[in-house]
């Protein structure tokens, strides 16, 4: 299980949850998209890694993220 926070501060709370920013990762999760990544569309919602990604579909992803963290 994973989430995707972008804020300057740890994310311990719903309080420091409550302070990211989530137009960015609207630009996040739409570059994602863009590379055939399939998120939750909400920063709120969890993601979830299983036995059904293997070693190629896990870099790929990885991938996509690094180019999408540098888009947005």
């Amino acid at each position: 299980m994973f989430a995707t926070f972008f804020t300057e501060t740890p994310v311990r709370d719903w309080a420091t949850v409550k302070t990211c920013d989530t137009e960015r990762f609207g630009r996040f999760f739409s570059a994602m998209l863009e590379s055939g990544v399939y998120l939750a569309p909400s920063q709120f919602e969890a993601g979830f890694i299983s036995t059904a990604h293997d070693q190629t579909i896990i870099e790929q992803t990885v991938e996509a993220a690094r180019k999408a963290f540098k888009a947005c």
